[in-house]
């Protein structure tokens, strides 16, 4: 079964994409936390405030009606008004001499969640939904408790306006936060694009070298790493074109040094196939010579295809460089002359021994005598 492999640029936009996906979700939670434990106890405080404010004229009205809850059971109204008395000249002109000093706030919903309890917990007036872990204020007449004051969370009790507004801020949050993924996806797919471009360019470039065209190259247009993967691409490119190049010159060399031999070999065969010919000791010699030749190329090409494979086997001893070169040059004499070519051979009298491999530097100093003969000219 075949499956779906996304390439790089899918794999980097996914990958950016999901970032930002997570960024956006870990600030819209972060951002309700923040509202539900910040912002709300926050009100919760002010309320809790507001309330202390309010118990000594709670603790006064009970005084002043015979010490008896009884004034303000179920009375609702009368419970708001004492919760929320007017502001007098007094407090008025307080509150303008001391500017500094935060006054309880009216807009915590305080007066709707508060609960005025008796002295045995049991239920006067205000809000009816009293929790157990609803916080609670005792209300003392000299040290003994006459009565409580709860006040429900804020969360608990919110209006359908504060539970529109809780909503819409969150709706706006998670809005907010899609368009932030939307963006971030268009980013995500132009940075892919561009910043992977250079990159499928190499890599086109690479199935064309591989397919035997050594002439491509790829523009650098940057210098970071990606620039530097277009250089190193480009050098290896040269390197190919050029290794075949000289692969294809070593090949027609070889063609034209192999077909000298042949050609050779074969006229002289139908000569003394003819008659025209006889088969002398000097017939059989320039055969002799013409199938040496042969073998030397042959061997020759076996020992570069060694060479490529990293398998030249070396049998290192002690040689005497000027025996191994006094040998070679004796078996090219009779070729350097009858080419025109002068060689002069000047040795130390002492013995140049060396640790080396006897046959290796034989064929090393062959290949250069026979370089002299091909490329020199007469006389020199």
């Amino acid at each position: 079964m075949l499956r779906f492999q996304p390439g790089i640029t899918a794999k980097l936009f996914l990958a950016v994409l999901a970032t930002a996906v997570f960024v956006v979700v870990a600030m819209a939670l972060a951002a309700q936390w923040s509202f539900s434990r910040g912002f709300l106890g926050y009100i919760n405080e002010l309320a809790g405030e507001r309330l202390e404010a309010a118990r000594p004229r709670i603790v006064q009205a009970y005084l002043a009606h015979g010490a008896s809850w009884d004034f303000v059971r179920n009375d609702r109204p009368g419970w708001f008004r004492l919760f929320r008395p007017a502001v007098g000249a007094d407090e008025l002109q307080s509150s303008l001499a001391n500017p500094d000093v935060r006054q309880p706030s009216d807009l915590t919903g305080a007066l709707l969640r508060a609960t005025l309890l008796d002295a045995d917990m049991q239920f006067v007036v205000g809000h009816p939904d009293v929790r157990p872990q609803s916080p609670r204020w005792p209300l003392q007449v000299h040290g003994t408790t006459v009565g409580w004051v709860a006040i429900a969370p804020f969360e608990t009790v919110s209006a359908a306006g504060d539970v529109r507004f809780e909503r819409s801020q969150f709706r706006a949050s998670w809005t907010m936060g899609a368009v932030s993924v939307l963006l971030a996806a268009l980013i995500a797919l132009w940075a892919a694009r561009a910043l992977l471009r250079p990159v499928r360019q190499v890599a086109e470039a690479t199935h064309r070298l591989a397919a035997g065209d050594y002439a491509t190259r790829v523009n650098i247009a940057s210098n970071d790493e990606v620039g530097q993967l277009a250089r190193d691409f480009n050098r290896l490119a040269v390197a190919l074109e050029r290794n075949e190049q000289m692969r294809r010159d070593f090949m027609a060399d070889i063609s034209h040094e192999l077909r000298t031999p042949l050609g050779v070999l074969n006229g002289e065969l139908e000569a003394l196939e003819d008659g025209v010919r006889p088969l002398t000791r000097q017939s059989l010699h320039s055969l002799q010579s013409e199938v040496a030749t042969l073998n030397k190329l042959v061997s020759d090409l076996y020992d570069l295809s060694l060479a490529d494979a990293g398998a030249m086997t070396y049998r290192t001893v002690p040689v005497d460089l000027a025996e191994v070169l006094q040998a070679s040059v004796a078996s090219f004499r009779p070729r350097l002359a009858e080419a025109g070519i002068a060689l002069e051979l000047r040795l130390d009298a002492r013995a140049l021994v060396v640790a080396a491999d006897a046959r290796r530097l034989g064929q090393l100093f062959g290949n250069l005598l026979e370089n002299a003969v091909r490329y020199t000219d007469a006389g020199g």
